[in-house]
């Protein structure tokens, strides 16, 4: 194969579809699912402990307020089972003492957190990096556009790492030999983003991150792992689906 291409954003028709539950700019039932398949967005909010929630909301939403969102989640359900968007998205905002003059709403983050759960989005992410090194023939690009600082450390880390560009050495210690042959060429180490003008024209560009490497004719490395999301969170999304 000649040339891979990831587009990691999220498709817009399925965001703009209100009945989907990805947004809380309209009311819907608190889904989230792409394939309506496995565990809602609503069983995993109703199901995970206080502790889990905080760990998803932390590590998924990168979001420093998780330990007062999952406590704000956890007792709102108390009265009654969470199953709706902006109900949900209005204790998120309660919990963090309101919007405080942010340009995004407070809710954002713990929404993004329980899409990428709800849809194992990480772990497709290595399936499908590990896919395309194995599938490139020598001279083929890999191209990747990520939207959010999760997918694009996970991009980075797997072509760096697979180039053996990671800088391993310092002045304090001498670089350490290749464990193995590199598997792509890495042609340039930082990523690129959108021009002014194409965020003009298409907004959510704004976020978007281009990486990209070319393959060598050395064997594929061993299968990427996603990163682990955390022991009892993980745990206890197991025992959901």
């Amino acid at each position: 194969m000649d040339g891979v291409v990831f587009d990691l954003g999220v498709s817009s028709f399925q965001l703009d579809e209100a009945d989907r539950g990805f947004s809380f700019q309209t009311d819907a039932d608190l889904d989230m699912r792409m394939e309506k398949q496995g565990p809602s967005a609503a069983e995993a909010v109703n199901g995970l402990s206080e502790i889990a929630l905080a760990e998803l909301i932390y590590r998924y939403g990168e979001d420093d307020d998780s330990r007062r969102i999952a406590r704000g989640i956890v007792q709102a359900r108390a009265a009654a089972p969470i199953k709706r968007t902006l109900a949900f998205a209005k204790i998120v905002e309660d919990a963090v003492g309101g919007r405080k003059g942010a340009r995004t709403h407070p809710a954002t983050k713990t929404f993004q957190a329980l899409r990428m759960l709800v849809n194992d989005e990480l772990g497709e992410l290595a399936r499908g990096l590990s896919a395309a090194e194995q599938a490139l023939k020598p001279g083929g690009r890999l191209v990747v556009v990520s939207f959010h600082s999760l997918e694009d450390r996970m991009v980075k880390h797997f072509i760096t790492e697979r180039a053996d560009a990671q800088g391993r050495g310092s002045r304090y210690a001498p670089d350490l030999p290749p464990q193995r042959a590199p598997s792509f060429v890495l042609e340039r180490r930082r990523s690129t983003a959108a021009h002014d003008d194409e965020v003009a024209v298409n907004p959510r560009a704004r976020s978007a991150s281009l990486r990209y490497a070319t393959r060598t004719d050395a064997p594929a490395w061993d299968e990427l792992e996603p990163p682990a999301l955390a022991p009892r969170a993980e745990a206890e999304w197991e025992k959901l689906q």
